[in-house]
């Protein structure tokens, strides 16, 4: 199911966006697709909604068109779809084209693309440095030559990228092709499904080392014009053998391909009318035999090191659908003996009322309680309505120094005397800075003390039921389990919501 156009529009990590959909339980259903985007900042509704009530949809939505999940975008009287490309239609063909479930969604803030691994701006930096460097120092065949080679690095790079699961807007524009018959797509033909092999590299991956190498002898002109030039001649087996495989195996052409051929043929005839046959010295042949040995296991190594990793995430996925099945992680939680509490009113947030209830066990000055206190600061601004917490600090006076007092102090003040958002906020305050005194300047306690007897008392009453260690995290009275991240409660959230028999128990 390829919706490449749409993740783009919502600027989501693809491949992270990918291997969560991937990994879901339900996969490819669209509940699998409404909790992923979930899960990646895009919060969603789900309906089954006849056509004669889409004119009151927003703007903006997500549909089953053509059988994959596409955004739809209204522009004056027809429809902008983006799924794996943008196309332009009327209402009579996207009501004819899709089936009657629509998304409604709302983008929650700084959801972005956060890939670490987009180094494209460095790229497109060396390169300038590269062709500035080449018209500066270089004759005009001799810039020209460099030139070529670095349009044929740029485009071996993004077909490289590409394997791996990365969108490349050049070669999608560049080949185009009928999205609705994207297998049969001249260049995915030719480029994805290449039977060559040779320690695991593809046709494809030679043309990158063969273009990082040219690129890199052009620097030296007029030096190295003898071996490029026979470089140059090596390349006629690659494009005889890359027109073989189009016009007599595959009988198609890839534009790509043919645009490699062009700059190839084009290196060709700059070299062989215009380089000079100068005399090559054994030292450069040796260095220039050693340059290529360092592309080409450069190359080989991130190959084999993506495609490791590749495997990984697919059987990671496969082992992460088993895990987030609702019923296991239900059956684990379930299976601990069930906590109840004294004291529930204390440092109690969000609708009391709710059927699903948070406890955190927590100690300001614990390192992993942070993690965890975001997590369930998360959940109640996601389910503002839906969800009850309450944080428990363990707090024994006797064995509490002045600052921690001061502390637990200064949090029961801003609760008593302050919305249940700035409490939050000077919690969340505490655990990134430490700073005891800018708590205190959020309490308008001074120096007064605060009865903190109600807080020795729960401390007491978490001690009674080995709750020592922290942080703890407590759902209904069932202490989470230990094969689960914390994390994975954001998959388990809306089914738990949903599962009467999880209802709150009102004894807890």
């Amino acid at each position: 199911m390829i919706f490449d156009k749409l993740i783009n529009h919502l600027k989501l990590d693809k491949q992270e966006f990918l291997f969560q959909f991937n990994s879901h339980p339900n996969y490819p259903s669209a509940l699998a697709f409404s909790d992923t985007l979930n899960f990646m900042g895009v919060r969603n509704d789900a309906y089954e909604l006849d056509k004669e009530y889409w004119d009151e949809l927003p703007e903006e939505f997500i549909a089953i068109v053509n059988n994959s999940f596409s955004l739809v975008k209204k522009t004056g009287n027809n429809y902008s779809v983006y799924s794996d490309k943008v196309k332009n239609v009327n209402k009579k063909e996207l009501y004819n084209n899709s089936t009657d479930f629509v998304l409604l969604f709302e983008k929650i803030e700084n959801t972005e693309n956060k890939s670490i691994n987009n180094v494209k701006p460095l790229i497109y930096a060396a390169l300038g440095i590269i062709i500035l460097y080449t018209l500066l120092n270089h004759t005009w065949y001799e810039s020209m030559f460099n030139i070529l080679s670095l349009a044929g690095l740029y485009i071996s790079l993004e077909i490289f990228s590409q394997k791996f699961g990365n969108t490349s807007a050049v070669i999608g524009s560049i080949c185009g092709g009928d999205p609705a018959n994207q297998a049969v797509n001249s260049c995915n033909k030719i480029i994805n499904q290449d039977k060559t092999s040779i320690l695991g590299l593809k046709f494809a991956d030679f043309s990158l080392i063969y273009f990082i190498g040219v690129t890199v002898l052009g620097l030296f002109f007029p030096a190295t014009a003898y071996i490029i030039k026979a470089f140059t001649f090596v390349s006629i087996l690659a494009i005889g053998y890359s027109l073989y495989i189009q016009v007599f195996v595959e009988k198609t052409f890839c534009k790509v391909c043919l645009i490699i051929i062009t700059i190839l043929v084009a290196q060709l005839l700059i070299s062989s009318i215009l380089f000079e046959n100068l005399f090559l010295e054994i030292k450069t042949l040796l260095l220039v035999l050693a340059l290529w040995i360092i592309i080409f296991s450069s190359v080989l190594y991130i190959n084999n090191t993506l495609q490791e990793k590749e495997k990984l995430q697919k059987s990671n996925a496969k082992n992460l659908r088993f895990k987030r099945n609702y019923e296991l992680f239900k059956r684990e939680l379930v299976e601990n003996e069930k906590i109840s509490f004294e004291d529930k009113q204390t440092f109690s947030l969000g609708n009391k009322d709710a059927k699903l209830h948070i406890s955190i066990v927590s100690n300001p000055y614990c390192g992993f309680c942070k993690d965890a206190h975001k997590i369930m600061e998360g959940l109640l601004k996601k389910y503002p309505n839906d969800i009850s917490a309450q944080i428990r600090f363990n707090y024994f006076p006797e064995k509490s120094n002045e600052k921690y007092t001061n502390l637990i102090s200064d949090f029961v003040n801003i609760y008593k005397n302050r919305s249940q958002n700035d409490f939050l906020t000077a919690i969340e305050d505490w655990f990134e800075h430490k700073n005891e005194e800018k708590i205190n300047e959020k309490s308008d306690r001074g120096t007064s003390a605060e009865d903190l007897n109600p807080i020795t008392r729960m401390s007491q009453d978490n001690s009674n039921l080995g709750l020592n260690f922290t942080p703890v995290f407590i759902i209904n009275g069932y202490q989470f389990p230990e094969k689960y991240d914390r994390d994975d409660i954001w998959f388990f959230v809306d089914e738990l919501l949903d599962d009467e028999d999880f209802q709150l128990n009102p004894s807890y």
